[in-house]
């Protein structure tokens, strides 16, 4: 466990201004308030936001983010206040504490909907303030370390899925790929622990065999972009268990048949680098094809840039290469906890990375309940993605299998319900038309349009998705608020009385009705 003085050591080696006086006394205040309390695996309990904490410095966090790491459960498990903590620590410390709070309380309560409800308080904490997320991702990356020592298998396997289906999933769309790599991982290895081992054993065979394969790999990689006149910083890594195990699930191949198991990554020092490091491999060792990706140019959504490309490089090795600066790189590994370090007053959820963040406050406006909230929010985080333009070049992203009618909904909710019609490069197709790479998607739209129900059998985006059932929903209660007024007033008309709405409002509590549609 990090003591006092280290971590201290460790956020003032970045941030040289932290305020070291308060998070002495964060540190101080957490040991004492959680006292003798001990977690499953019989450390002290202070050992865990000690760590959260760690974590968030070794994302480079500022002050406030560590402090509420290390004060994140003072209110949940111990007698301290909400009130105590502003007090000591200020408004805004007591503001993110109280975000990570509501959520874990809910959490502790098993169940489909309590998933579905705290998915959406986190939705909502984090649109006020995305550091609630980063301190909530550090507390479950310390919670999954430690699983191990949960004695309930069932609870285990609870926790393992809601990390992989919705925390791994978040820190992927907020750009933080080593965070979503080790919460797969863990969650893998709980869920799928044979998978897991068996693909161990055959990584690290391979290693065996292959020696120092990977070291003469990245020297020639160096000589090649140095005779080519570029200085880059080259590393190679394996690919993740998970990562190998899905994409033998996905390509519905064995272990043998997958030739890129080795990533390289090419660092340079500007955007010409880049492509000029493109050129020299390109030049030299043949592609790959369909491998090659522009994501300079075309940013994904958390803001990922990147060039990547597939060749059989030295040794006829088949092998996978990212080119980027140090600074994409930076954002690569960090996402939004880049943008957030203490030396940045970077705002709090504005940007394109959060675009995705406000179609989730779209879609949670829209569902009718916690749980069909969490299914859009699934379809809309589980996928792969095409990159689609307005004929305006505005960039939109949508999962794998969209049509026309989710890229309308993507531009605007008002599009979407209006939408009769959409050319795709220019040609007239079916609103039913999946959408690939590339596309400039023009939408046709009439006033007199409003949402088809068989739209919902097409539509991938749970944004769309919401859209249309919250539509059809309200059609269906104008026909039986219609079809119940014709009754009663054919009733009056029995009894020989003219119907008056007046005259209804009497009987409202005896049929426990609120307003006159309701009855």
């Amino acid at each position: 466990m990090m003591r006092q003085f280290e971590l201290v050591e460790r956020v003032k080696s970045y941030d040289p201004s932290a305020d070291e006086d308060a998070l002495n006394r964060a540190y101080v205040f957490t040991v004492k308030a959680h006292g003798s309390q001990k977690r499953a695996s019989g450390d002290p309990y202070f050992s865990h936001p000690v760590e959260v904490a760690g974590i968030l410095a070794g994302m480079r966090l500022d002050s406030s983010s560590i402090i509420t790491g290390l004060l994140h459960d003072t209110v949940e498990d111990t007698l301290a206040t909400l009130e105590e903590i502003e007090r000591l620590f200020g408004p805004e410390i007591a503001r993110l504490v109280d975000g990570v709070t509501k959520l874990s309380r809910v959490e502790l309560t098993s169940g489909q909907t309590k998933q579905a409800e705290n998915f959406r308080k986190l939705v909502l904490a984090m649109s006020e303030d995305i550091r609630v997320l980063l301190v909530k991702l550090a507390d479950r990356l310390h919670n999954m370390r430690t699983l191990r020592f949960i004695k309930d298998a069932d609870k285990r396997r609870r926790i393992a899925r809601e990390t992989m289906e919705i925390y791994a999933q978040l820190a992927e769309r907020i750009g933080m790929h080593e965070m979503k790599d080790q919460l797969e991982d863990l969650a893998f290895a709980e869920l799928h622990p044979d998978a897991r081992e068996g693909i161990r054993a055959r990584l690290a065979f391979l290693r065996e065999k292959g020696g120092d394969v990977v070291p003469r790999v990245i020297a020639e990689l160096r000589n090649t972009l140095k005779e080519g006149g570029v200085d880059a910083r080259v590393t190679g890594r394996e690919k993740s268990p998970y990562s190998v195990w899905r994409k033998m699930q996905r390509k519905d191949v064995g272990f043998e048949q997958l030739s890129d198991i080795m990533a390289f990554r090419v660092v340079v020092d500007t955007v010409e680098q880049c492509y000029q490091a493109l050129g020299v491999m390109h030049s030299r060792y043949p592609v790959v094809p369909g491998r090659f990706k522009d994501y300079i140019s075309t940013p994904k959504p958390n803001q990922y840039r990147s060039l990547h490309t597939g060749v059989i490089g030295p040794e006829r090795q088949r092998i996978e290469m990212q080119i980027r600066t140090r600074e994409m790189h930076e954002v690569a590994e960090l996402g939004v906890a880049a943008h957030w370090s203490y030396k940045e007053g970077a705002p709090k959820t504005e940007g394109p990375q959060y675009r995705w963040l406000r179609e989730l406050l779209d879609i949670l406006e829209h569902a009718s309940g916690p749980e069909e909230f969490l299914e859009h929010t699934r379809l809309e985080m589980f996928q792969d993605q095409v990159f689609c333009f307005t004929p305006k070049g505005d960039l939109f992203a949508l999962p794998r299998g969209a049509t026309p009618v989710d890229f309308a909904y993507a531009v605007h909710s008002e599009i979407g319900d209006t939408c009769v019609g959409a050319k795709i490069n220019g040609r007239l197709v079916p609103l039913r038309t999946p959408l690939q790479n590339g596309d400039q998607v023009e939408i046709v739209t009439s006033k007199a349009q409003t949402p088809s129900p068989t739209w919902e059998r097409f539509v991938v985006t749970g944004k769309a998705r919401a859209r249309i059932r919250r539509f059809i929903r309200t059609q269906q209660r104008q026909q039986y608020l219609d079809l119940g007024k014709a009754i009663v007033q054919k009733a009056f008309r029995q009894e020989g009385q003219d119907f008056a709405e007046k005259a209804l409002e009497p009987v409202l509590k005896d049929f426990e009705a609120e307003t006159l549609e309701d009855l």
